[in-house]
């Protein structure tokens, strides 16, 4: 069962959807396709990851597509653990097509389709 937190009045996020970033800690890049407010996983995901490093959950967290020297894979990591990386180029994960249309050089940009 996923804890319920009741969301801030305002949430700042540091970061946009098509932004890439990468892992403070974790050697990881990765382009921004959704944001929670505030932490949405399950609580069996969130006690999966050490007590030392485990991130408040009243921050935005961020659905990525990651890569890294060996696979792409999908991420969820919060604001605190994240910094920005577009200097480093695009990123290279089979889900980005699927999702936006292009590097303009600096973020992704969404399709069409995508935008509200």
């Amino acid at each position: 069962m996923i804890d319920q937190i009741a969301p801030p009045d305002i949430v700042e996020t540091k970061f946009s959807i098509g932004d890439v970033v990468r892992h403070r800690i974790f050697d990881f890049r990765g382009v921004v396709f959704d944001i929670d407010p505030v932490f949405a996983n399950s609580e069996e995901w969130y006690q999966s990851i050490p007590e030392p490093v485990r991130p408040a959950k009243d921050q935005p967290f961020y659905h990525l597509f990651a890569e890294n020297a060996e696979s792409s894979y999908i991420a969820y990591v919060s604001q605190q653990n994240l910094l920005p990386d577009h200097q480093q180029g695009p990123i290279n994960h089979p889900g980005i097509d699927a999702v936006f249309e292009g590097w303009d050089g600096d973020q992704y940009q969404l399709k069409r389709l995508m935008r509200q």
